[in-house]
């Protein structure tokens, strides 16, 4: 999915009643985190009860790599991934 000229990796997991849109701290990946059996019990549990959104922050993980970002940048690239699954409300963890 695209922000601007950046490409956005993202994924969604479960189909609960609400929206919750998991933002990495520093960075993250897609792939891997699923292989920590740690990480992967924390995002199952939240798959549970909710529909939840994660993605690689522009230059992390799977997306586009840039040199640096703008806080307008990301919060870009979280509008675009909500409209991009076609999520009008979240809760953002």
């Amino acid at each position: 999915m695209k922000s601007g000229d950046v490409n956005i990796a993202y994924q969604v997991v479960g189909d609960g009643p609400f929206d919750l849109i998991h933002v990495p701290a520093f960075a993250s990946n897609l792939e891997l985190q699923w292989e920590d059996p740690a990480e992967r019990r924390y995002f199952e549990r939240l798959a549970s009860f909710c529909r939840l959104i994660m993605f690689d922050k522009r230059g992390t993980g799977l997306s586009d790599r840039v040199a640096v970002a703008t806080l307008e940048e990301r919060m870009d690239d979280l509008r675009a991934v909500m409209d991009d699954v076609g999520s009008q409300r979240a809760a953002v963890w």
